[in-house]
């Protein structure tokens, strides 16, 4: 991949850091004029005569006005991020000073950086390829040590060092295949079929391993939604505080106290749980707004990746819970019903029905099992292992593409299609292949992918 594309020749700017006051801030330069402009700005020192990787604190000022006092980080290209002349300012962190350095920089011949064009930059001058890219954008976003992780992993070229082996296995093969075409009239095989045959079977596998993964992919990245239901008084606020071991919804034992959903988020084991009370399920209600929220909380079972049914064991029957197991299978949701007030002596009444975690959610007795078992129901593998776990939907897309491919391929050589029919198959998945990593891409879809970064990185 090169930067010979329309804009890309240019000198950028942006601060890096988060908006806001803060101790210090990080404006970043790149582009082939980067030191020059930079320069201008920074009579403290000549730092175009300066080696790479170097530190320099002095005064920043723009014609004879002083901006401030900062520490400029020279990184000659192509050794940097974007592979371009880059330097990072840090400056006090005043909103007012970054601004003031930041239109110093754009003043003296660099322009303001889009959203996410200092990684494009890095993907268009080969420090990484696609996957990595977005992997960056991952790894900024990630507010778990699963998502931290799973984005770490890609970044450092987990994911791309899998793909560039498939690719690389099934080059090989091609281009025996086509080699076949230029003897047509010879009838040879240079392609063993019974190895190609295997080979195909071996990436159908991989591919099939990494999109079963994105259920767990999205629950690392986007969290779980987990709504809290149940009837009026069965316990529902206090489980919530409960989890969260804070007194975050109020407790009343007046039924209907809770009129709205209120939502939290929790973290088990790295991953995101968003916590939603909602208002107590009972069949009859004269107050408006209490009706109101029944029906939000019906909408937020409907539509959470997991329900928590709490129900409180002393005046709740088996029949009647039976009763609503049967609605969650018939509606197709995933739940843990949560028998509430229990002890030894009444966990017997519910025998024969499964899934049930029995807890004093006022003495909070229970709670970490009940945890647990919500991570369990959501995480069906480890999260702490090496393998490639695939977060980003248009990977998913892509490698969808490429199981068709393989199965293209496979249904060829079952039927034993000639050469250059199985070529054009082979091709087209290692079109898709490439699309994943960047290795085959165009300027309208990049522009697209790294709009979706924040400015400055």
């Amino acid at each position: 991949m090169n930067n010979k594309l329309s804009g890309w020749d240019d000198t950028i700017a942006a601060i890096s850091t988060a908006a806001g006051i803060g101790a210090i801030a990080v404006i970043r330069v790149s582009g082939s004029k980067a030191f020059e402009i930079v320069n201008s700005l920074f009579p403290s020192k000549d730092i175009s005569s300066l080696p790479s990787h170097t530190l320099h604190v002095g005064i920043l000022q723009l014609e004879q006005t002083v901006i401030d006092e900062v520490v400029v980080a020279l990184f000659k290209g192509p050794k940097s991020f974007t592979g371009e002349d880059t330097i990072e300012i840090s400056c006090h962190g005043s909103s007012f000073v970054q601004q003031q350095v930041l239109n110093a920089c754009i003043q003296k011949g660099a322009r303001l950086a889009r959203a996410g064009e200092f990684t494009q930059r890095a993907f268009l001058n080969g420090k990484m390829d696609l996957t990595q890219a977005e992997a960056v954008a991952d790894i900024i976003a990630s507010n778990t040590k699963a998502s931290q992780k799973n984005a770490l992993h890609n970044m450092r070229g987990g994911f791309s060092n899998e793909l560039k082996q498939m690719r690389e296995q099934l080059i090989q093969f091609a281009a025996l295949i086509e080699l076949e075409l230029d003897f047509a009239t010879e009838d040879v095989e240079f392609a063993d079929r019974t190895k190609f045959y295997k080979l195909i079977e071996e990436l159908n596998t991989a591919t099939n391993k990494l999109l079963q993964s994105f259920q767990l992919g999205n629950v690392i990245k986007n969290g779980v939604s987990v709504a809290i239901i149940g009837k009026p008084n069965a316990g529902k606020s206090t489980l919530l505080n409960a989890l969260l071991n804070e007194e975050r919804a109020i407790v009343s034992d007046i039924a209907g106290t809770t009129r709205d959903t209120i939502e939290e988020t929790m973290n088990i084991n790295g991953v995101l749980f968003r916590l939603i009370d909602t208002a107590g399920i009972r069949e009859h209600s004269t107050d408006v707004i209490e009706n109101l929220g029944i029906e939000k909380s019906l909408q937020k079972m409907k539509s959470a990746d997991v329900v928590l049914y709490i129900f409180d064991v002393l005046s709740t029957t088996a029949s009647e819970l039976q009763n609503q197991v049967n609605i969650f299978t018939t509606e197709s949701i995933q739940y843990i019903l949560v028998g509430n007030k229990a002890d030894e002596d009444n966990y017997n009444n519910f025998t024969g029905i499964e899934n049930i975690q029995f807890i004093s959610a006022k003495q909070q007795r229970g709670i970490a099992g009940l945890k647990e078992a919500l991570f369990k129901k959501v995480v069906h593998s480890s999260i702490e292992s090496e393998n490639t776990i695939i977060t980003n939907a248009r990977h998913h897309s892509v490698l969808q593409q490429v199981r068709q491919c393989l199965h293209d391929i496979k249904t060829g050589l079952d039927n034993g299609l000639p050469g250059d029919l199985l070529a054009l198959d082979i091709r087209r998945c290692l079109y898709f292949l490439g699309e994943i990593t960047g290795e085959i891409s165009n300027e309208d879809k990049l522009d697209y992918i790294f709009s979706k970064f924040c400015i400055g990185k």
